[in-house]
Protein backbone atom coordinates (compact mmCIF):
# COMPACT_ATOMS: atom_id res chain seq x y z
CA UNK A 1 0.00 0.00 0.00
CA UNK A 2 2.87 2.76 0.86
CA UNK A 3 4.74 1.43 -2.76
CA UNK A 4 0.99 2.65 -3.78
CA UNK A 5 1.41 5.90 -2.41
CA UNK A 6 5.03 6.42 -4.04
CA UNK A 7 3.72 5.92 -6.82
CA UNK A 8 1.17 8.81 -6.63
CA UNK A 9 2.98 11.02 -5.44
CA UNK A 10 5.77 10.66 -7.57
CA UNK A 11 3.19 11.24 -10.90
CA UNK A 12 1.91 13.97 -8.69
CA UNK A 13 4.87 15.28 -8.01
CA UNK A 14 5.95 15.62 -11.66
CA UNK A 15 2.63 16.78 -12.86
CA UNK A 16 2.58 19.66 -10.52
CA UNK A 17 6.21 20.74 -10.93
CA UNK A 18 7.41 20.00 -14.38
CA UNK A 19 3.89 21.03 -16.01
CA UNK A 20 2.78 24.59 -16.80
CA UNK A 21 1.01 24.91 -13.19
CA UNK A 22 4.74 24.90 -11.55
CA UNK A 23 4.07 28.47 -10.14
CA UNK A 24 1.37 28.25 -8.58
CA UNK A 25 3.31 27.98 -5.70
CA UNK A 26 3.81 31.22 -5.97
CA UNK A 27 3.93 32.53 -2.86
CA UNK A 28 6.18 30.75 -0.48
CA UNK A 29 7.03 27.92 -2.72
CA UNK A 30 5.99 24.38 -1.99
CA UNK A 31 5.15 25.63 1.80
CA UNK A 32 1.09 25.73 2.10
CA UNK A 33 -0.27 29.34 1.69
CA UNK A 34 -2.52 29.07 4.77
CA UNK A 35 0.28 28.76 7.10
CA UNK A 36 2.65 31.81 5.87
CA UNK A 37 0.09 34.13 7.20
CA UNK A 38 -0.77 32.31 10.01
CA UNK A 39 0.93 34.00 13.73
CA UNK A 40 2.88 31.12 14.48
CA UNK A 41 5.46 31.73 12.17
CA UNK A 42 8.67 33.95 12.99
CA UNK A 43 11.57 32.56 15.08
CA UNK A 44 13.64 35.11 16.82
CA UNK A 45 17.11 34.60 18.45
CA UNK A 46 18.86 36.86 20.48
CA UNK A 47 22.90 36.65 21.23
CA UNK A 48 24.20 38.71 23.98
CA UNK A 49 28.02 40.61 23.13
CA UNK A 50 29.68 37.83 25.50
CA UNK A 51 28.04 34.94 24.10
CA UNK A 52 29.14 35.88 20.87
CA UNK A 53 32.25 34.34 19.48
CA UNK A 54 33.56 37.61 18.18
CA UNK A 55 31.85 39.99 21.12
CA UNK A 56 29.25 41.23 18.27
CA UNK A 57 25.29 41.62 19.66
CA UNK A 58 22.88 39.40 17.35
CA UNK A 59 19.45 39.61 16.58
CA UNK A 60 17.49 37.54 13.92
CA UNK A 61 14.23 36.75 12.35
CA UNK A 62 13.03 34.21 10.26
CA UNK A 63 9.61 33.77 8.49
CA UNK A 64 8.52 36.98 7.80
CA UNK A 65 5.36 38.48 5.84
CA UNK A 66 5.13 38.45 1.85
CA UNK A 67 6.37 41.61 1.26
CA UNK A 68 10.03 40.44 0.95
CA UNK A 69 11.39 43.55 -1.51
CA UNK A 70 14.24 44.78 0.44
CA UNK A 71 15.12 48.78 -0.31
CA UNK A 72 17.02 51.55 1.49
CA UNK A 73 14.43 54.19 2.62
CA UNK A 74 17.33 57.51 3.06
CA UNK A 75 17.83 59.77 6.39
CA UNK A 76 15.40 62.83 5.47
CA UNK A 77 14.51 66.63 6.69
CA UNK A 78 11.26 67.96 7.36
CA UNK A 79 9.91 71.41 8.42
CA UNK A 80 8.70 71.90 11.97
CA UNK A 81 4.77 70.93 12.10
CA UNK A 82 4.66 68.33 9.29
CA UNK A 83 3.33 65.26 10.42
CA UNK A 84 4.36 61.84 9.59
CA UNK A 85 1.53 59.33 8.11
CA UNK A 86 0.85 55.94 10.10
CA UNK A 87 0.02 53.10 7.28
CA UNK A 88 -1.84 49.98 7.66
CA UNK A 89 -1.12 47.47 4.95
CA UNK A 90 3.06 47.56 5.44
CA UNK A 91 3.06 43.75 4.83
CA UNK A 92 1.16 43.97 1.57
CA UNK A 93 3.42 42.49 -1.14
CA UNK A 94 0.89 43.71 -4.35
CA UNK A 95 1.55 47.76 -3.31
CA UNK A 96 4.12 49.10 -5.72
CA UNK A 97 7.49 49.79 -3.88
CA UNK A 98 7.81 52.74 -2.09
CA UNK A 99 4.39 52.62 -1.09
CA UNK A 100 3.73 51.89 2.59
CA UNK A 101 -0.66 51.42 2.48
CA UNK A 102 -3.22 52.62 3.37
CA UNK A 103 -2.97 56.01 6.03
CA UNK A 104 -5.43 55.74 9.11
CA UNK A 105 -3.47 58.56 11.09
CA UNK A 106 -0.81 60.59 11.64
CA UNK A 107 1.72 61.52 14.55
CA UNK A 108 4.08 64.70 14.67
CA UNK A 109 7.19 64.51 11.99
CA UNK A 110 10.99 64.53 13.33
CA UNK A 111 12.82 66.93 12.37
CA UNK A 112 15.53 64.34 10.68
CA UNK A 113 15.11 60.60 10.44
CA UNK A 114 17.70 57.94 9.48
CA UNK A 115 18.42 56.00 6.71
CA UNK A 116 17.19 52.24 7.28
CA UNK A 117 16.29 48.67 5.16
CA UNK A 118 12.66 48.32 4.60
CA UNK A 119 10.94 45.45 4.59
CA UNK A 120 7.19 44.20 5.44
CA UNK A 121 9.03 44.27 8.93
CA UNK A 122 11.80 46.69 9.21
CA UNK A 123 15.21 45.28 10.24
CA UNK A 124 18.12 47.56 10.57
CA UNK A 125 18.99 51.42 10.42
CA UNK A 126 22.43 53.23 10.07
CA UNK A 127 23.04 52.82 13.54
CA UNK A 128 23.39 49.38 13.97
CA UNK A 129 20.02 49.18 15.92
CA UNK A 130 18.31 46.40 14.90
CA UNK A 131 14.62 45.01 15.29
CA UNK A 132 13.53 41.42 14.90
CA UNK A 133 9.32 40.70 15.31
CA UNK A 134 7.41 37.44 16.61
CA UNK A 135 3.95 37.84 16.74
CA UNK A 136 2.58 35.78 20.24
CA UNK A 137 -0.85 35.07 21.39
CA UNK A 138 -3.13 36.87 23.64
CA UNK A 139 -6.99 36.13 25.50
CA UNK A 140 -9.45 36.66 23.85
CA UNK A 141 -10.63 39.29 26.08
CA UNK A 142 -7.74 41.43 24.87
CA UNK A 143 -8.40 40.89 20.67
CA UNK A 144 -8.76 43.81 18.47
CA UNK A 145 -8.54 44.42 14.97
CA UNK A 146 -8.55 47.23 12.32
CA UNK A 147 -12.69 46.76 11.74
CA UNK A 148 -13.68 46.90 15.84
CA UNK A 149 -11.57 49.25 17.78
CA UNK A 150 -9.66 52.72 17.23
CA UNK A 151 -6.30 51.76 17.56
CA UNK A 152 -4.01 52.57 14.85
CA UNK A 153 -0.34 51.85 15.96
CA UNK A 154 0.81 48.29 14.34
CA UNK A 155 3.86 46.69 15.84
CA UNK A 156 5.69 47.24 12.02
CA UNK A 157 5.07 50.99 11.75
CA UNK A 158 6.15 51.65 15.35
CA UNK A 159 9.74 49.61 14.28
CA UNK A 160 9.66 52.13 11.41
CA UNK A 161 9.39 55.15 13.58
CA UNK A 162 12.17 53.38 15.61
CA UNK A 163 14.59 52.72 13.10
CA UNK A 164 13.77 56.56 11.84
CA UNK A 165 14.60 58.02 15.52
CA UNK A 166 16.37 55.98 17.09
CA UNK A 167 19.72 55.01 17.63
CA UNK A 168 20.02 52.73 20.54
CA UNK A 169 17.61 49.79 21.53
CA UNK A 170 16.77 51.21 25.23
CA UNK A 171 15.80 54.45 23.16
CA UNK A 172 13.72 52.25 20.77
CA UNK A 173 11.58 50.20 23.41
CA UNK A 174 10.98 53.60 24.92
CA UNK A 175 9.76 55.30 21.80
CA UNK A 176 7.72 52.44 20.75
CA UNK A 177 5.77 52.04 23.79
CA UNK A 178 5.23 55.50 24.04
CA UNK A 179 3.81 55.09 20.60
CA UNK A 180 1.62 51.88 21.34
CA UNK A 181 0.15 53.58 24.90
CA UNK A 182 -0.95 56.74 23.03
CA UNK A 183 -2.12 55.46 19.54
CA UNK A 184 -3.35 51.99 20.82
CA UNK A 185 -1.31 48.48 19.17
CA UNK A 186 -3.42 47.31 16.50
CA UNK A 187 -2.51 43.86 15.51
CA UNK A 188 -1.70 42.99 11.64
CA UNK A 189 -1.28 39.12 11.85
CA UNK A 190 -4.56 38.14 13.33
CA UNK A 191 -5.31 40.27 16.34
CA UNK A 192 -2.52 38.65 18.33
CA UNK A 193 -0.11 40.25 20.22
CA UNK A 194 3.68 41.15 19.72
CA UNK A 195 7.11 40.58 20.66
CA UNK A 196 10.27 42.88 19.29
CA UNK A 197 13.77 41.70 20.02
CA UNK A 198 16.02 45.14 19.95
CA UNK A 199 19.60 45.04 19.69
CA UNK A 200 22.19 47.49 19.01
CA UNK A 201 26.32 46.69 19.16
CA UNK A 202 26.28 46.77 23.16
CA UNK A 203 22.91 45.38 24.61
CA UNK A 204 19.37 43.54 23.25
CA UNK A 205 15.86 44.21 25.18
CA UNK A 206 12.73 41.72 24.44
CA UNK A 207 9.62 43.80 24.01
CA UNK A 208 6.25 42.19 24.57
CA UNK A 209 3.22 44.17 23.82
CA UNK A 210 -0.55 42.98 24.13
CA UNK A 211 -3.53 44.99 23.57
CA UNK A 212 -6.26 45.65 25.50
CA UNK A 213 -9.51 44.97 23.30
CA UNK A 214 -11.92 46.57 21.69
CA UNK A 215 -13.52 49.26 23.79
CA UNK A 216 -10.32 51.66 24.29
CA UNK A 217 -10.35 55.16 22.61
CA UNK A 218 -8.14 57.58 22.10
CA UNK A 219 -9.57 60.03 24.53
CA UNK A 220 -10.41 57.89 27.14
CA UNK A 221 -7.13 58.14 29.52
CA UNK A 222 -6.63 54.53 29.47
CA UNK A 223 -3.07 53.40 27.92
CA UNK A 224 -3.75 51.28 24.32
CA UNK A 225 -1.46 48.58 25.00
CA UNK A 226 0.00 46.70 28.15
CA UNK A 227 3.91 45.65 27.81
CA UNK A 228 6.72 44.53 29.51
CA UNK A 229 10.31 44.60 28.29
CA UNK A 230 13.13 42.68 29.67
CA UNK A 231 16.93 42.86 29.00
CA UNK A 232 19.20 40.02 27.68
CA UNK A 233 21.96 39.58 29.85
CA UNK A 234 25.05 40.31 27.80
CA UNK A 235 26.25 36.26 28.20
CA UNK A 236 23.11 34.67 27.54
CA UNK A 237 21.05 33.90 24.60
CA UNK A 238 17.33 33.85 24.04
CA UNK A 239 14.62 32.19 21.54
CA UNK A 240 11.34 34.16 20.82
CA UNK A 241 8.62 30.94 18.90
CA UNK A 242 5.68 33.06 18.88
CA UNK A 243 5.50 32.84 22.40
CA UNK A 244 5.91 34.78 25.46
CA UNK A 245 8.91 34.46 27.07
CA UNK A 246 9.18 37.41 30.12
CA UNK A 247 8.28 35.81 33.43
CA UNK A 248 8.65 38.05 36.77
CA UNK A 249 8.68 41.41 36.41
CA UNK A 250 11.11 43.43 38.69
CA UNK A 251 11.00 47.32 38.25
CA UNK A 252 13.68 48.11 40.87
CA UNK A 253 16.02 46.41 38.07
CA UNK A 254 17.52 48.24 35.66
CA UNK A 255 16.96 45.23 33.77
CA UNK A 256 12.98 45.91 33.15
CA UNK A 257 10.33 47.99 31.91
CA UNK A 258 7.09 47.69 31.70
CA UNK A 259 3.36 50.39 31.51
CA UNK A 260 2.18 51.67 34.45
CA UNK A 261 -1.04 49.03 33.90
CA UNK A 262 0.80 46.24 33.53
CA UNK A 263 -0.84 44.43 36.88
CA UNK A 264 -4.15 46.42 36.24
CA UNK A 265 -5.07 44.91 33.21
CA UNK A 266 -4.79 41.40 34.46
CA UNK A 267 -6.81 42.79 37.96
CA UNK A 268 -9.87 44.11 35.86
CA UNK A 269 -9.93 40.88 33.62
CA UNK A 270 -9.72 38.90 37.08
CA UNK A 271 -6.86 36.81 35.70
CA UNK A 272 -4.46 37.88 38.90
CA UNK A 273 -5.17 38.09 42.64
CA UNK A 274 -2.66 40.84 43.93
CA UNK A 275 -4.36 39.80 47.81
CA UNK A 276 -3.26 36.24 46.69
CA UNK A 277 -0.37 34.37 47.43
CA UNK A 278 0.86 33.54 43.74
CA UNK A 279 3.57 36.02 42.46
CA UNK A 280 2.42 37.64 39.06
CA UNK A 281 3.74 35.77 36.38
CA UNK A 282 3.99 37.59 33.17
CA UNK A 283 3.76 35.22 30.46
CA UNK A 284 1.35 32.89 32.58
CA UNK A 285 -1.46 36.18 33.08
CA UNK A 286 -1.89 37.09 29.33
CA UNK A 287 -1.01 34.19 27.35
CA UNK A 288 -3.43 31.13 26.75
CA UNK A 289 -2.84 27.65 26.97
CA UNK A 290 0.95 26.63 25.45
CA UNK A 291 0.57 25.62 22.05
CA UNK A 292 2.91 23.09 20.69
CA UNK A 293 4.59 25.09 17.70
CA UNK A 294 5.97 27.04 20.71
CA UNK A 295 6.94 24.59 23.12
CA UNK A 296 8.86 22.03 20.69
CA UNK A 297 10.95 24.87 19.67
CA UNK A 298 11.82 26.46 23.25
CA UNK A 299 13.18 22.52 23.72
CA UNK A 300 15.21 22.53 20.65
CA UNK A 301 17.05 25.62 20.80
CA UNK A 302 17.61 25.05 24.54
CA UNK A 303 18.65 22.09 24.69
CA UNK A 304 20.87 22.73 21.77
CA UNK A 305 22.53 25.59 23.18
CA UNK A 306 22.75 24.28 26.95
CA UNK A 307 22.49 20.79 26.68
CA UNK A 308 23.63 19.95 30.66
CA UNK A 309 21.58 23.09 32.23
CA UNK A 310 18.97 20.79 33.30
CA UNK A 311 17.53 17.31 31.84
CA UNK A 312 15.49 17.82 29.33
CA UNK A 313 12.26 16.14 27.92
CA UNK A 314 12.99 13.36 25.54
CA UNK A 315 12.17 13.99 22.16
CA UNK A 316 14.81 12.21 19.90
CA UNK A 317 13.93 9.55 18.10
CA UNK A 318 15.79 5.91 18.45
CA UNK A 319 15.61 3.38 15.84
CA UNK A 320 12.37 1.95 17.10
CA UNK A 321 10.91 4.88 16.68
CA UNK A 322 8.86 4.32 20.14
CA UNK A 323 8.76 8.22 20.48
CA UNK A 324 6.95 8.44 17.76
CA UNK A 325 3.86 7.53 19.55
CA UNK A 326 2.49 11.21 20.49
CA UNK A 327 0.59 9.13 23.35
CA UNK A 328 3.61 9.14 25.09
CA UNK A 329 5.19 12.53 24.34
CA UNK A 330 6.19 14.61 27.66
CA UNK A 331 4.67 17.95 27.76
CA UNK A 332 6.22 20.62 29.61
CA UNK A 333 4.75 23.58 31.18
CA UNK A 334 6.40 26.55 29.54
CA UNK A 335 7.43 27.76 32.87
CA UNK A 336 10.13 24.74 32.32
CA UNK A 337 12.27 27.31 29.76
CA UNK A 338 14.35 30.27 31.20
CA UNK A 339 13.79 33.57 30.01
CA UNK A 340 17.53 33.35 28.75
CA UNK A 341 20.35 31.10 29.47
CA UNK A 342 23.95 30.78 29.24
CA UNK A 343 25.13 28.65 26.64
CA UNK A 344 27.92 26.43 26.96
CA UNK A 345 29.53 27.65 24.03
CA UNK A 346 29.32 30.82 22.05
CA UNK A 347 27.64 30.99 19.03
CA UNK A 348 28.65 32.47 16.10
CA UNK A 349 26.23 34.18 13.03
CA UNK A 350 26.48 30.89 11.30
CA UNK A 351 25.23 28.89 14.23
CA UNK A 352 22.13 31.38 13.98
CA UNK A 353 21.90 30.88 10.30
CA UNK A 354 22.06 26.56 11.33
CA UNK A 355 19.14 26.93 14.19
CA UNK A 356 17.24 28.82 11.50
CA UNK A 357 17.20 26.16 9.27
CA UNK A 358 16.49 23.45 10.91
CA UNK A 359 13.96 20.72 10.25
CA UNK A 360 14.36 18.99 13.87
CA UNK A 361 16.20 15.75 12.58
CA UNK A 362 16.47 13.26 14.39
CA UNK A 363 13.37 13.97 16.71
CA UNK A 364 9.51 13.29 17.06
CA UNK A 365 9.24 16.34 14.93
CA UNK A 366 10.80 15.01 12.00
CA UNK A 367 7.96 14.64 9.22
CA UNK A 368 10.92 12.80 6.87
CA UNK A 369 10.33 10.01 9.96
CA UNK A 370 7.02 9.55 9.54
CA UNK A 371 6.90 5.75 8.06
CA UNK A 372 4.55 6.74 4.96
CA UNK A 373 7.68 7.61 3.06
CA UNK A 374 9.10 4.38 3.04
CA UNK A 375 8.97 2.29 -0.34
CA UNK A 376 10.60 -0.70 -1.09
CA UNK A 377 14.73 -0.85 -1.46
CA UNK A 378 14.81 -4.30 -3.91
CA UNK A 379 16.07 -6.36 -1.77
CA UNK A 380 13.00 -7.11 0.48
CA UNK A 381 13.09 -4.28 2.93
CA UNK A 382 12.54 -0.88 3.30
CA UNK A 383 13.92 1.99 2.27
CA UNK A 384 13.43 6.02 2.50
CA UNK A 385 11.83 7.84 -1.28
CA UNK A 386 13.63 10.01 -3.02
CA UNK A 387 10.64 12.17 -2.18
CA UNK A 388 10.97 12.55 1.31
CA UNK A 389 10.88 16.39 2.34
CA UNK A 390 10.71 17.95 5.40
CA UNK A 391 8.71 20.18 3.73
CA UNK A 392 5.50 18.06 2.81
CA UNK A 393 2.50 20.28 1.01
CA UNK A 394 -0.97 19.72 2.40
CA UNK A 395 -1.88 17.22 -0.40
CA UNK A 396 1.33 15.42 0.13
CA UNK A 397 0.47 15.17 3.96
CA UNK A 398 -3.26 14.08 3.27
CA UNK A 399 -1.97 11.35 0.96
CA UNK A 400 0.46 10.23 3.07
CA UNK A 401 -1.52 10.57 6.49
CA UNK A 402 1.74 12.45 7.51
CA UNK A 403 0.93 14.92 10.99
CA UNK A 404 1.86 18.59 10.36
CA UNK A 405 4.72 20.05 12.26
CA UNK A 406 5.95 23.37 12.49
CA UNK A 407 9.38 23.26 11.14
CA UNK A 408 11.84 26.54 12.75
CA UNK A 409 12.67 26.75 8.68
CA UNK A 410 9.10 28.53 7.12
CA UNK A 411 8.95 30.29 3.93
CA UNK A 412 8.84 34.25 3.73
CA UNK A 413 12.52 35.72 4.22
CA UNK A 414 14.28 36.67 6.96
CA UNK A 415 17.54 37.75 8.70
CA UNK A 416 20.43 37.14 10.98
CA UNK A 417 21.85 40.97 12.43
CA UNK A 418 25.40 41.15 13.13
CA UNK A 419 26.02 44.20 15.44
CA UNK A 420 29.63 45.38 15.89
CA UNK A 421 30.59 48.12 18.58
CA UNK A 422 34.77 48.52 17.82
CA UNK A 423 33.85 49.36 13.69
CA UNK A 424 32.07 52.58 12.29
CA UNK A 425 28.39 51.83 12.33
CA UNK A 426 28.60 51.48 8.34
CA UNK A 427 30.91 48.95 8.55
CA UNK A 428 29.87 47.42 12.04
CA UNK A 429 26.48 46.17 11.25
CA UNK A 430 26.04 43.71 8.67
CA UNK A 431 22.32 42.25 8.12
CA UNK A 432 22.65 38.59 7.03
CA UNK A 433 19.47 38.78 4.57
CA UNK A 434 17.53 35.41 3.07
CA UNK A 435 14.90 35.32 0.67
CA UNK A 436 12.15 32.42 0.78
CA UNK A 437 12.77 29.61 2.83
CA UNK A 438 15.91 29.51 4.48
CA UNK A 439 16.50 26.06 4.32
CA UNK A 440 16.65 26.41 0.21
CA UNK A 441 18.20 29.82 -0.04
CA UNK A 442 21.47 31.75 0.56
CA UNK A 443 22.58 34.56 3.46
CA UNK A 444 23.56 37.47 2.02
CA UNK A 445 25.33 40.51 3.78
CA UNK A 446 24.18 43.64 3.83
CA UNK A 447 26.36 46.38 5.22
CA UNK A 448 24.77 48.98 7.69
CA UNK A 449 26.43 51.68 4.63
CA UNK A 450 25.06 50.09 1.93
CA UNK A 451 23.53 53.04 0.06
CA UNK A 452 21.22 51.06 -2.69
CA UNK A 453 19.96 47.52 -2.84
CA UNK A 454 20.25 45.49 -6.28
CA UNK A 455 16.81 45.18 -8.16
CA UNK A 456 16.83 41.63 -7.76
CA UNK A 457 16.34 42.06 -4.44
CA UNK A 458 13.74 44.74 -4.26
CA UNK A 459 11.30 43.11 -7.59
CA UNK A 460 8.92 40.30 -6.63
CA UNK A 461 5.09 40.01 -7.65
CA UNK A 462 4.06 36.65 -6.23
CA UNK A 463 1.21 36.49 -9.16
CA UNK A 464 4.02 36.82 -12.31
CA UNK A 465 7.39 35.15 -12.76
CA UNK A 466 10.20 37.21 -13.24
CA UNK A 467 13.70 36.38 -13.96
CA UNK A 468 14.55 39.60 -12.56
CA UNK A 469 13.54 38.43 -8.76
CA UNK A 470 16.04 37.32 -6.09
CA UNK A 471 12.63 36.10 -5.02
CA UNK A 472 11.79 33.79 -7.66
CA UNK A 473 14.72 32.62 -8.78
CA UNK A 474 15.36 30.63 -4.88
CA UNK A 475 11.56 29.92 -5.40
CA UNK A 476 12.03 28.18 -8.79
CA UNK A 477 14.80 25.66 -6.98
CA UNK A 478 12.74 24.84 -4.08
CA UNK A 479 9.83 23.75 -6.25
CA UNK A 480 11.97 21.68 -8.33
CA UNK A 481 13.66 19.94 -5.37
CA UNK A 482 10.96 18.36 -5.05
CA UNK A 483 11.27 16.11 -8.01
CA UNK A 484 13.64 14.11 -5.88
CA UNK A 485 14.31 16.19 -2.85
CA UNK A 486 16.81 13.86 -1.34
CA UNK A 487 19.13 13.71 -3.79
CA UNK A 488 18.05 17.80 -5.01
CA UNK A 489 18.94 19.07 -1.95
CA UNK A 490 22.29 17.43 -1.87
CA UNK A 491 22.89 18.95 -5.07
CA UNK A 492 21.63 22.67 -3.70
CA UNK A 493 24.04 22.33 -0.91
CA UNK A 494 27.09 21.37 -3.12
CA UNK A 495 27.23 24.82 -4.72
CA UNK A 496 24.93 27.04 -1.97
CA UNK A 497 27.27 26.13 1.56
CA UNK A 498 30.92 27.14 -0.87
CA UNK A 499 28.89 30.49 -1.91
CA UNK A 500 27.88 31.48 1.63
CA UNK A 501 31.12 30.15 3.28
CA UNK A 502 32.99 32.38 0.90
CA UNK A 503 30.77 35.25 2.23
CA UNK A 504 31.48 34.92 5.55
CA UNK A 505 35.29 34.16 4.93
CA UNK A 506 35.60 37.16 2.80
CA UNK A 507 34.08 39.36 5.71
CA UNK A 508 37.14 40.31 7.18
CA UNK A 509 39.06 41.03 3.85
CA UNK A 510 35.95 43.59 3.55
CA UNK A 511 35.66 45.02 6.61
CA UNK A 512 39.47 45.87 6.92
CA UNK A 513 39.31 47.70 3.19
CA UNK A 514 36.02 49.45 3.99
CA UNK A 515 37.68 50.95 7.44
CA UNK A 516 40.53 51.86 5.44
CA UNK A 517 38.50 53.57 2.84
CA UNK A 518 35.94 55.10 5.61
CA UNK A 519 39.34 56.57 7.48
CA UNK A 520 39.56 58.58 4.40
CA UNK A 521 36.31 59.31 3.16
CA UNK A 522 33.14 57.43 4.91
CA UNK A 523 31.33 58.40 1.50
CA UNK A 524 33.80 56.23 -0.56
CA UNK A 525 34.21 53.08 1.88
CA UNK A 526 30.07 53.57 1.34
CA UNK A 527 30.29 53.30 -1.98
CA UNK A 528 32.28 50.21 -1.71
CA UNK A 529 30.06 48.40 0.50
CA UNK A 530 27.20 49.06 -1.73
CA UNK A 531 29.27 47.39 -4.70
CA UNK A 532 30.19 44.37 -3.06
CA UNK A 533 26.40 43.86 -1.27
CA UNK A 534 25.21 44.52 -4.90
CA UNK A 535 27.83 42.19 -6.36
CA UNK A 536 26.90 39.39 -4.00
CA UNK A 537 23.29 39.65 -4.55
CA UNK A 538 24.03 39.23 -8.41
CA UNK A 539 26.44 35.81 -7.28
CA UNK A 540 23.61 34.14 -5.67
CA UNK A 541 20.60 34.60 -8.17
CA UNK A 542 23.61 33.39 -10.90
CA UNK A 543 23.94 30.42 -8.82
CA UNK A 544 20.40 29.53 -8.38
CA UNK A 545 19.40 30.07 -12.12
CA UNK A 546 22.07 27.46 -12.67
CA UNK A 547 21.13 25.29 -10.19
CA UNK A 548 17.26 25.83 -11.56
CA UNK A 549 18.93 24.06 -15.10
CA UNK A 550 21.11 21.25 -13.29
CA UNK A 551 17.80 20.20 -11.55
CA UNK A 552 15.19 20.03 -14.30
CA UNK A 553 18.45 18.14 -16.42
CA UNK A 554 19.12 15.69 -13.90
CA UNK A 555 15.67 15.08 -12.81
CA UNK A 556 13.30 15.75 -15.84
CA UNK A 557 10.23 13.27 -15.90
CA UNK A 558 11.81 11.53 -19.07
CA UNK A 559 14.38 10.17 -16.95
CA UNK A 560 11.88 8.46 -14.49
CA UNK A 561 11.07 5.55 -16.31
CA UNK A 562 8.37 2.81 -15.65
Amino acid sequence: MKYTKYLIVAGLGVLLLVGLDVFRYAESGPIDQELIHNKDTCTDIIVGKNASVDGSVITSHTGCCPECRVHVVPAQTFKKGTMAPVYYGLQDVKKPLREYGKVIGTIPQVAKTFKYFHTGYPHINEHQLAIAESTMSQKEELQVDRETGKQIMTIEQAAVFALQRCRTAGGAVKLITFLVEKYGFLPSCGPESECLCIADPNEAWVLEVFSVGKKWTPGSGELGAVWAAQRVPDDHVTVVPNWSIIKEIDLNSPDFMASKNYKQVAIDHGWYDPQGSKPFIWQEVYSPILREWASSRLWLFYSTVAPNYKKWSNKKLDKSMKNYDAYHQYLEPVSFYPFSIKPEKKLSVQDVIAFQRSVYPGTIYDMTADRDWLVPDGSGGLKKSPLTTPFPTKDMRELLDITYRRMVSRGGYGMVAQLRSWLPDAIGGVYWFYLDNQHTSTYVPIYAGVQQISPLYKTYDPDKFSENSARWAIDFVDNLLYLKWQEGIEDLRAVRDPLEAKFFKEQSKIDAEALKLYKKSPKKAKKFLTGYTGSSMEKVVEMYKDLRSLLITKYTNNKQGT
